[in-house]
């Protein structure tokens, strides 16, 4: 496994995405242990595209531009829904010393339908990982696999780290509740930005 492919991977995955958004909401709303769970359904988002890629069936998304939208429409109705919980009492981002605590099932469970109703992450890894694979190595297939699984170990410490220092200002945040409301726009906004961007993507 080469420096690039590290390094490359990190850049991709330091973007600021809604795997990112939805972890740093946790992280402010519910602490860190929620943030935690964030990071283990995002990244469990990723296993179904990875598996998709390494045995081509990514490649009907790029061919079947029905496939490719039922998907996308999907990914962006849930953005959309994600948008709005960010606004609403007892979302993500109710910051408030004394609520019920969110089911850690719902938190992993919402995190993975981020990624996994994203059709773009499937072309991302269908067109990535084979240009890291050595023309020389014996078993192709495996060396995808071993690349992936990197990419989804480093997607969860960088996804924590998000999470952490959500968690690290959230007394802050609570202390304020003009900054929460601010943040509740600003997160809900970003979502449906999110949402319009995938809305507007072509195959």
């Amino acid at each position: 496994m080469s420096l690039e492919y590290l390094l490359t991977s990190l850049i991709v995955i330091l973007l600021p995405g809604t795997g990112v958004l939805y972890t740093l909401a946790y992280g402010l709303g519910r602490g860190w242990r929620a943030s935690v769970l964030a990071a283990v359904g995002c990244t469990l988002g990723i296993v179904p595209h990875i598996a998709a890629s390494v045995v081509g069936l990514a490649a009907l998304l790029h061919t079947s531009a029905l496939a490719f939208q039922v998907v996308k429409y999907l990914g962006v109705a849930y953005l959309l829904w994600m948008a709005w919980t960010m606004l609403r009492e007892g979302g993500a981002l109710d910051v408030t010393e004394n609520k019920a605590p969110t089911p850690p099932m719902r938190i992993v469970t919402s995190g993975f339908l981020i990624n996994i109703l994203n059709p773009k992450l499937s072309l991302f890894f269908l067109a990535f990982l084979p240009q890291f694979v050595p023309a020389t190595a014996p078993a192709p297939t495996l060396t995808m696999l071993g690349l992936a699984l990197v990419f989804m170990g480093l997607t969860f410490v960088v996804f924590v780290g998000y999470g952490a220092f959500a968690a690290a200002t959230r007394a802050y945040v609570i202390s304020r509740p003009a900054v929460v409301t601010w943040l509740k726009r600003g997160f809900a906004g970003a979502f449906g930005l999110l949402g319009l961007r995938l809305a507007l993507a072509e195959r």
